[in-house]
Parts: structure tokens; sequence; C-alpha cells
């Protein structure tokens, strides 16, 4: 069936989220509910990032969603028997009813986000109900299905997003106004706060609002590209049906939209600017980072256009030469699509320009930080490429079209602390 055009008024089933009984740790056994937090396992990209975290706390749930044993199965054996442990011991206790969960974070900016976690029925691309935008990396999907069925356990939500403000929103507004189950703060000055919602009259009302809606996957593609491989393994019905997630409503609580930098391992900065003269324009910037980023985003105003970094300054590239996009870009999607700056960096410059497989962790890295990006770049001698965030309205029109956006293209957030509420499929 062609998604194409498909809105939230003609899908055919909606969102259907489940209450599940969620698996939390006990502050009594833990130093603090912050230290065995994490972010989710995509954004701790640094090796120091992991031990850090690992050092917070003997709990920390990074144990569970990146454990650092030798090979693929070892690591994935050594996170089952980590939770087998941590159940056993009481560090993770089981809600004694089955609940949706509503979910709430703050920083000192004056933002404020809400939404529901619970257990969502996974559904395919072709239903038109739960929207992917971006591509995914089959061996990222195959690490994550692997760690899924060791554990046996949905271990960190992933984000989507839905415009609602129907009596989903009330349920959630007016269950934020009661003690919560847990508050804590993270290092990065985030506020959590959780609540449960048990009654089955606010769980219907819940249910029945969602149920005329679809979702964008705001960040979490290859945890849901998981769960889908997942369902397709274990016959129905099953624990396997249904995928943890947050949904939040951005009529409510709209998401901040950031963009995804590329770490090039192995190409300098000189070599990069090189092979770029004459097919992009080339401006060397004598400016802090942050002047040099909005010397990008007015370039980008213009067209596609990146900034280099990695040897100690700023390069801003823009203007491609037009024939050599005819050349690259494939021409059989939309034009929102083909004007992308991500579709011009993965087809145009990676593939036919600077010649690097973007599929390669060897060669490649993908990371949210542009302060670290950077300084990543100039302590290995490689090429930060960074990006200008793309606007939230053409993600979901592309999505809606059924067209997915080159991999990483988006960071949505804030997204959701990993280890304040977990789910096991088998409780």
């Amino acid at each position: 069936m062609n998604t194409a055009g498909r809105s939230e008024a003609t899908a055919r089933r909606g969102l259907e989220l489940t209450p599940f009984r969620g698996l939390r740790y006990d502050p009594d056994r833990v130093g603090s509910l912050a230290s065995v937090t994490s972010p989710p396992y995509d954004v701790v990209v640094r090796p120091d990032g992991v031990h850090h975290l690992q050092s917070a706390d003997p709990y920390n749930i990074v144990r569970l969603i990146l454990p650092q044993a030798g090979t693929a199965s070892q690591r994935t054996e050594q996170a089952a028997d980590t939770l087998r442990r941590w159940l056993d011991e009481g560090i993770l206790t089981t809600d004694p009813e089955p609940g949706l969960y509503v979910y709430e974070q703050r920083d000192g900016n004056d933002m404020l986000q809400r939404g529901v976690i619970g257990a969502l029925r996974v559904s395919e691309p072709a239903e038109g109900v739960v929207l992917p935008h971006e591509d995914v990396m089959l061996p990222v999907v195959a690490d994550r299905a692997a760690l899924m069925r060791a554990t046996r356990a949905n271990l960190e939500p992933l984000l989507l997003s839905y415009h609602g403000n129907g009596t989903a929103a009330e349920v959630v507004e007016r269950t934020a106004e009661k003690p919560p189950l847990l508050a804590t703060t993270t290092e990065d000055g985030y506020d959590h706060r959780l609540w449960s919602v048990t009654d089955p009259a606010d769980v219907a009302r819940i249910q029945s609002d969602l149920a005329h809606h679809q979702a964008l996957i705001a960040d979490g593609h290859h945890r849901w590209a998981t769960y889908c491989r997942l369902r397709a393994e274990h016959p129905s019905p099953s624990p396997w049906d249904y995928g943890l997630v947050l949904l939040v409503d951005t009529a409510r609580y709209p998401l901040r939209v950031r963009a995804i930098h590329r770490l090039l391992h192995g190409l300098p900065v000189a070599d990069a600017l090189t092979a770029v003269e004459g097919l992009f324009r080339v401006r060397h910037l004598d400016t802090p980072l942050p002047k040099a980023l909005e010397a990008l985003a007015d370039a980008c105003r213009a067209g596609n256009a990146f900034l280099l970094a990695g040897d100690g300054a700023f390069h801003l590239i823009d203007r491609p030469d037009p024939d050599l996009l005819a050349r690259t870009v494939p021409a059989d999607r939309p034009a929102a699509w083909r004007s992308l700056d991500a579709t011009v960096l993965h087809a145009t410059l990676l593939e036919h320009v600077w010649n690097i497989p973007e599929d390669s962790p060897a060669h490649i890295a993908y990371i949210h930080d542009t302060a670290a990006t950077v300084a990543k770049a100039e302590h290995d001698g490689g090429t930060a490429v960074l990006m200008h965030p793309v606007r939230e309205e053409v993600v979901r029109d592309l999505a809606r079209q059924g067209v997915t956006m080159p991999r990483k293209s988006t960071s949505f957030g804030p997204k959701p602390a990993s280890g304040l509420v977990l789910r096991a499929l088998e409780i």
C-alpha cells in the first residue's frame, strides 16, 4: 500500500499504546537516580563517555545499553547477565500494576516537555501509523536486535512526536499536578519527573485519543527498525508486538530540531578543501565557533552549505556547482529531498568528491555535540563537517510522502533519559 500523502485523518489504524509494568531502579539501592541514568545509547559515542557513566554508579544503565565486553556476542551476553543479576538483587524492581507513564523534562531556560511512555504496537511503514524519516544502518539494527533478544527487554524508550492537543494531553497535564513517582536532576541540568497512570478511565482516554493519530519517529530509527525485525521473528500475538516509546504531543510541546555533525576519520582538512576546489565556493573564516555557525546559517538560507573544521580554523563551503549536483544527486525523489544538505553531503561530497563510505565507522562518525566534533577532528587530524538543522515541517512532509532522508539527518530533542523506566518483555 502506498503511503504517499497519507494524513493522520486517513490512517486506517492509529497509535495503539498499551500499559506495562515498568522496571525501575530502587532508589535505596543506588547512589542516586541521576547517577544511574544515561543519554540514549547512540548519543554516548565516545569511550570516555561510557567510562564516565560507568564511574558515576556501578548500576548505571550504560552497562546494559552499551556493554563493553570484547566480541558482539560477549557484549550481549554481558548485558543479559547484568540485567538478571540486578533483578535478582532488587536493584531493578517491577511496578505492582501495569500503567502508562507521564514523563516530564525541564531545563534552566524555560524549556518544558511532557509526554506519555508506553508499549506501542509495532507497525510497518506501509500502515502509515509510525512514520520514519531517516534511513538506517543494518549493522546497527543487527546489534540492537541481538541486545534485545539477549536481555528480552526494551532498555530505553525511543522518541515519537504527534500533533494532537486532545484528551491525552489533558490527562498528561492533570497527572503532572500530582506527586511524582520519582524526581531527579541529571548532570546536564535537566530536571526529570515520572508519574504512573493506572486508572482505567485515564488509560482509556489516552488510548482513545491516540487511536486517531499517527506519529513521526523523532529519535530512535534504529530501535524502531529493531522492533520491526524482532516482531517479524516471533509469531503474533507476543510481547514483541510492542515496543517502548515516549510520545510527545508537539501541539503542546514543540520539539527542538538540531543537526548531527560528521567526523571524517583519516581525511585532513587540507585534503578535503583541495577536493572541493572549483566545485563549491570556499571561504576561510577567522572567527570563533558561534560566529562561524551564524555564517553557516546565513549561507544555508541561499542553498546548500557546510562548515569544515579540524585544522584550527573554519572553512565555509557553499554554492555547489549545479552540474555537479545534477550528476550526483538522484533525480527520482521530491525536490525537497534533493535539496537537503544531508542529501548533498552524502550523495555528492561523501560518495563522489571525498570517496568516503557512509556506512563505515572506520571512516565516519556521527556526533551530536558541535564543539566535541571540532575538538575530536583537531585531535585526530580528521575533518569535522558541521551541519545546519533542517526544519521540522520539511521532515514531517517528506515522512508523510514515504520518503526517508539520509541517515542521521536530524536530532530531535530533548531526548528521554535512559534508566528511568524499562520494559521487560516477560513481566
